[in-house]
């Protein structure tokens, strides 16, 4: 009762400035955050910041962190606190659903029955309040400030709750946007730097995902290379990941005071060809690397009758393991080369063991390798030491064609707002979580697949390096750097403060 005698007090002060204040319900908690070791000074802060957006422009585990069975034996499958939009969930399994749309959902309604001071002690540990303002939207002259205050609260506190579906979400517009500034990062290859290919409008940085449930920490830099220290990050996989690597070895360098203690390792300026390339930030003593293995297993040859012809042997990882066999924090992925024109249409094509497939469909092509690639991982990674990461599709927007007979995606300058415009769930996906939930070793699933499909507006399309630009090599599945993969970075660290293993324990 005391404490909300204070707050109500406080909401009512007749000042025009703001009102930080922090509560003494939360002095001798230190799950939260650090606490400063002076007795004159005891209060708890976020090791982040949350940043909720109002203006919507747009239509139990272990204590390492795996996961347990009923009985406490360890046991994998897709970490909880992450999942996205599931196969289980029929409502979710299509992005064209028929299904009502749901509306915004009204966090101001949240929780009413409970008491404030009831609020308080579950972990918030601060907010401001700003006379004359409704903090939630809600009613005026900030009558329902109160109950907006709460609503605010909990979207900050329900970050760590496993309802909070971080992938459930929608775009938001954000002039604060990016974490980098356009031009200033050296390490993004030129078909990914739209600005310095002249692309006219920059709308497209402007973005902020906003999960309907709760709010994400703004990605903090220090905090991320604090936690990285001494350790080593590997990102693994296709082209679209070493976009999502290039991006956050840009977001780590913005927050690095001497830019000259950032380097590659092997002193290359470009990243396209096959091999392993890793970045040094020399204060923090840690990398964050990117092998290039765009199908994860083993592209090979097989000496047949015939001669010799290529082969992707499905029963073998790619020969780059020993690059990342060692890491603190491996993200993978596969799926953009998993198609007819780069596999040679599945024929004579796919091997296991001695055999090869005469004929095998693509989708089946692609299990039989994600199982090979989960029992590489259960076999070869300990989950008490490294964090094993899985990122999802990322969607493609040509229009009129394919990526190789003129598809196009020129001049869009904005997301897609209408949902039914958004494509089915990618069979791919549905495939991975399935391999994903078998799995003994515990992985982080980042279900980007949709959120991917909202921005029609973010891919290079003709402002691609010299000598590409044309309408007829237009680029729509990369993306633009700054641009969505900065996202997909927010929610790994996201991802990572959530699974709270290791050095990113709460």
């Amino acid at each position: 009762m005391a404490a909300t005698f204070v707050v109500a007090s406080l909401f009512f002060l007749n000042s025009s400035v703001k009102i930080p204040f922090l509560f003494p319900a939360f002095q001798g908690l230190n799950s939260l955050g650090s606490r400063n070791s002076s007795s004159e000074r005891s209060h708890l802060y976020w090791p982040f910041s949350f940043s909720p957006v109002s203006s919507c422009c747009s239509g139990a585990g272990s204590g390492d962190g795996s996961l347990m069975d009923s009985e406490g034996r360890r046991t994998g499958g897709i970490v909880d606190t992450h999942f996205g939009n599931f196969t289980e969930n029929p409502k979710n399994e299509s992005f064209d659903s028929k299904e009502e749309e749901s509306p915004r959902k009204n966090y101001s309604q949240i929780g009413r029955s409970e008491s404030f001071s009831n609020v308080i002690d579950k972990g918030i540990v601060s907010f401001e309040i700003r006379k004359n303002e409704s903090v939630s939207g809600e009613g005026q002259n900030g009558t329902n400030a109160q109950n907006g205050t709460v609503d605010l609260l909990r979207m900050e506190m329900n970050f760590y709750k496993k309802e909070c579906d971080i992938y459930d979400g929608e775009w938001v517009r954000d002039d604060t946007k990016p974490y980098y500034l356009s031009g200033l990062c050296p390490y993004i290859d030129r078909d990914f730097d739209c600005h310095f290919n002249k692309r006219p409008d920059d709308g497209y940085i402007k973005w902020k995902w906003q999960p309907y449930a709760c709010d994400i920490p703004s990605f903090n830099s220090t905090d991320f290379l604090e936690k990285m220290r001494g350790k080593s990050l590997v990102i693994v996989g296709d082209s679209l990941n070493r976009n999502m690597w290039e991006s956050l070895v840009c977001m780590l360098r913005a927050g690095v005071h001497d830019k000259n203690r950032v380097y590659e390792i092997s002193g290359r300026s470009k990243f396209k060809k096959k091999g392993f390339y890793a970045f040094r930030f020399e204060d923090y003593n840690c990398s964050v690397d990117f092998v290039g293995s765009p199908f994860l297993v083993r592209e090979s040859t097989f000496n047949g009758v015939n001669g010799s012809f290529e082969t992707l042997r499905l029963d073998l990882m790619d020969q780059t393991t020993p690059m990342y066999n060692d890491a603190d924090i491996m993200i993978f992925n596969t799926g953009h080369w998993w198609t007819h024109e780069k596999t040679s249409r599945g024929e004579d094509y796919y091997q296991e063991g001695d055999h090869v497939h005469t004929r095998l469909k693509v989708l089946e092509a692609y299990k039989r390798a994600l199982h090979t690639w989960a029992r590489w991982v259960d076999s070869n990674v300990d989950p008490n030491r490294t964090q094993v990461i899985f990122r999802g599709y990322s969607a493609t927007h040509f229009r009129g064609g394919r990526w190789n007979s003129g598809g196009q995606c020129h001049n869009e300058t904005e997301p897609i707002f209408n949902k039914k415009q958004l494509a089915r769930y990618p069979s791919k996906m549905k495939a991975l979580e399935r391999v994903i939930r078998d799995m003994k070793t515990p992985v982080v699933y980042m279900n980007i697949s949709r959120l991917t499909d909202y921005r029609k507006d973010g891919h290079p399309s003709v402002y691609r390096a010299e000598g590409h630009n044309g309408v007829h090599a237009q680029d729509c599945s990369h993306w633009c750097l700054p641009g969505v993969p900065d996202t997909w970075n927010e929610l790994l660290y996201a991802s990572l403060l959530k699974s709270g293993r290791g050095s990113w324990a709460n």
